[in-house]
């Protein structure tokens, strides 16, 4: 790992802190930056003057391609073209690959000209680019239900054959018999056990009396805001969402870690037992981050940092898959002997 750019401050210095230890990447670069003041040159020539890039992840802002309930929300949020201000990093470092994430919600017919350009500009770099593929992190062992879409894109250079995109799932929800090599899928349970001492996102958010009296009328292992028997006004006219105020299940996957997983009000984010939000610590479990990953800015940041990740196990296999391509001797010897061989 060389460099990263992220724009918000107390996501950088999280990725600092731990991404930036000698047992991960010592030596990565950190640019806390907005990637359109970012000049993709500079840093194709500080980083890669004498090396090539191999794989350039990123992670353009959801929001605008999120936004579903009001008709054609988003459509002209100015974020969506962020994909486009990747793809200048994409056109300048010329990468092997690149692997780009994001919601389901950027396959909506109204995002089609931000998706069609940038298969557009792929195409005219001398990139192959695979459809999009929408993947559940179920299928490959983290512990809740998230779907997102991948896109993959290959240098024209790289070999290809006998590649299969996306990677097998390693899950299954219900498989009987389980075929040979699944697992089945992972409940959460693991993400309630102790947190370590003196672990600083160990932390709920601080409920008045009358949530807690809620969630303790809250079945647990699941139940919504009608279990709980609270009202308010605005449930006269619209009755509310049937997940908020739940309790997550553990002997389930868990719901959507989003960026407001620590809020009750937001989801079905209530512990399994206790009469209170699940803590970052227990949603950065179910995001299948290490505990010894620590999130900066407090507890509102933390939760919005782990609802943007992609759940580390997820990432890691993606990763994986991509490089055994790129490691495999047809697309590591050189290219004069590849064609004597062919």
């Amino acid at each position: 790992m060389v460099f990263a750019i992220e724009f918000n401050s107390n996501a950088a210095l999280t990725y600092k802190n731990n991404i930036g230890k000698p047992s991960r990447a010592k030596n990565v670069v950190v640019y806390n930056n907005d990637i359109t003041k970012l000049d993709p040159a500079v840093i194709a020539r500080k980083h890669f003057a004498e090396a090539e890039c191999d794989l350039l992840l990123g992670g353009p802002p959801c929001q605008g391609f999120s936004r579903h309930r009001i008709k054609n929300a988003g459509v002209a949020d100015p974020r969506n073209a962020l994909i486009h201000e990747y793809f200048g990093f994409v056109r300048r470092l010329r990468p092997r690959a690149f692997l780009m994430e994001n919601v389901p919600g950027m396959l909506w017919p109204r995002h089609k000209d931000y998706v069609d350009e940038f298969y557009a500009q792929a195409h005219t770099n001398g990139y192959m680019i695979y459809d999009p593929i929408k993947i559940d992190a179920r299928d490959y062992g983290a512990p809740q239900a998230r779907q997102r879409v991948f896109i993959l894109g290959l240098r024209q250079d790289i070999v290809a054959e006998g590649f299969d995109w996306p990677p097998q799932p390693t899950h299954c929800e219900r498989c009987d018999p389980m075929p040979a090599g699944l697992k089945a899928w992972e409940n959460c349970s693991s993400a309630f056990r102790p947190a370590l001492e003196e672990d600083p996102n160990d932390v709920h958010m601080q409920h008045g009396q009358a949530l807690i009296d809620a969630f303790a009328s809250t079945p647990h292992n699941g139940g919504s805001r009608h279990e709980s028997n609270r009202v308010l006004d605005c449930h006269k006219d619209h009755d509310g969402h049937r997940d908020v105020y739940g309790r997550i299940n553990p002997a389930k996957p868990a719901p959507t870690m989003t960026t407001a997983c620590i809020n009750p009000s937001k989801g079905r984010f209530v512990h399994p037992t206790l009469n209170h939000g699940i803590t970052a610590r227990q949603a950065a479990r179910i995001q299948t981050f290490p505990d010894d990953f620590q999130f900066a800015g407090g507890l509102m940041a933390a939760g919005q940092q782990i609802g943007n990740a992609v759940p580390v196990v997820l990432a890691k296999l993606l990763v994986s898959h991509i490089k055994s391509l790129l490691t495999s001797s047809a697309n590591t010897e050189p290219a004069a002997s590849r064609a004597k061989a062919v």
